[in-house]
């Protein structure tokens, strides 16, 4: 007998212990960028098969916890064959502000080019500064070789966020 109330009191208490969160008490997360490259003369840098396009890329964080942290970026491509990178996570955050609503990560990228049956690398850098609210995690701004390239205005719905870098 004694099993049998402990048992009930346990489901009721289990019932209880579990309340419906509404969807606006959610912290809504946006940090998904997809980042173009071009040029004056070729819409897609990233496309290897295409003369003057880079044949490859790497990521290292620069905030990781080794010289050499690789970040994960894959190369994806459009409906209409336009190759970008799609970043999501993988990049350590640091503080920018001492009130922690303010976050980024930078990375540097090594963009390899084939020129005159060489290779060529260039080493660029990505900021991504992201702002924290009780209401939402989200990209606020991108720099590209400390040039600002992307801004986002607090509030601003969520959506994949769209970086094109002309070099």
């Amino acid at each position: 007998m004694r099993n049998i109330v402990f048992g009930i009191l346990c489901i009721v208490f289990a019932v209880i212990s579990c309340k419906r969160e509404d969807d606006d008490s959610l912290q809504r997360i946006d940090q998904i960028l997809n980042i173009y490259m071009k040029s004056s003369t070729n819409p897609d840098l990233l496309n290897s098969k295409r003369a003057g396009s880079y044949t490859g890329y790497s990521v290292n964080d620069l905030l990781g916890d080794k010289d050499i942290s690789p970040v994960t970026i894959p190369l994806k491509m459009t409906t209409d064959s336009i190759f970008y990178m799609e970043y999501i996570s993988g990049a350590k955050r640091r503080k920018f502000d001492s009130a922690g609503t303010t976050y980024y990560s930078r990375m540097q990228l090594t963009l390899n080019k084939t020129v005159n049956n060489a290779t060529q690398s260039t080493l660029d850098t990505i900021e991504i500064r992201y702002r924290n609210t009780p209401l939402a995690f989200q990209v606020s701004q991108v720099l590209y070789n400390r040039k600002l390239m992307f801004s986002k205005d607090a509030g601003a719905p969520n959506s994949i966020n769209v970086v094109t870098i002309t070099k």
